[in-house]
This record gives structure tokens, sequence and C-alpha cells, in this order.
């Protein structure tokens, strides 16, 4: 069969397989930071050519991933940021542990549709639920992950 796209499928709530370096880390509700800029500060002037000014591709960059979900028993995601910092930084001798993390959406009735692939990604920041016994909000887990970019995968 197939896959589907995802404009065929319709308005649909999707999650979204986080997995690094193959491994899947878990669901998330909600993923930002799946954005590239292309400097063009280099202007090309041409003479007599006043309509405009030719711009030049220059470098790319990405800002970080970051990746929110329900709280969860798996705290695997704290354990990759604790062994990418601090002590676990310095047991590495003082190497990040740089990985290959896929983002994949998945529509309601498991259909992976897309995917995305970052290179030397590894977390810079976790943040866990606020706790309050008189709130009603859920618990939510937040995690920021710096990489060297993205390119499209295969689902």
């Amino acid at each position: 069969m197939p896959p589907r796209r995802y404009d065929e499928i319709g308005p649909f709530s999707a999650t979204f397989l986080v997995e690094v370096d193959g491994h899947p880390v878990g669901e998330f509700a909600e993923v930002s930071g799946l954005e590239l800029t292309v400097d063009t500060s280099d202007e090309y002037e041409e003479g007599g050519q006043n309509g405009y000014v030719h711009k030049l591709p220059g470098r790319i960059s990405w800002p970080n991933l970051v990746l929110k979900r329900g709280v969860t028993e798996n705290h695997e995601l704290l354990d990759w940021v604790m062994r990418s910092s601090g002590e676990g930084f310095a047991a590495g001798g003082n190497r990040v542990e740089r990985t290959t993390a896929a983002v994949t959406l998945v529509a309601p009735d498991g259909t992976r549709l897309r995917a995305w692939e970052f290179e030397d990604a590894f977390p810079v920041r976790w943040s866990g639920p606020n706790l309050s016994a008189g709130s009603a909000d859920p618990a939510i887990e937040e995690l920021e992950i710096a990489h060297h970019g993205f390119r499209a995968r295969d689902v």
C-alpha cells in the first residue's frame, strides 16, 4: 500500500515520534524549531542596475528543536541531557555525545507521514512540569536540542 499524504487524510491531531540513533525515545505532542534560514547578507550592487540589488545565498542556520510532551514514567530524555552535560560530560572526556535524531509525523491511524533527520544533535535544555496540587494543568516536560541541520528522511 503506498504511503498516504497528510492532505489526503484531512484535519487531524498528530503525534511526533522522536528517535535518537534509531532508538525511539518517545512520542511528543508538540515540536517547534523545524525551520532554516539562508543568510542573504552578501549583496552585489550591479553597475547601472538601480531596480534591485543581487542577493547571494550564504550560510544556513537552524534554531534549536523544542519538543513537548506529557510527563511519562520514561526518563531517557533526562538521562540523555545528563550524559551531555555536567559530570556526564566530564566522564566522557569533555566531549559532547553527538547523535542523529529523527522526528516523524505520525497520523492517528499510525501512518508515518513525514520524517526529518537532525545531524550532530545533543540536548541543551530540559524542563519538567510546574507542580501545584491545586492545578488541573497537565504535567508537561520539554526538551531542547541543538543540531547542525536537518534533511528530509524517508518514512
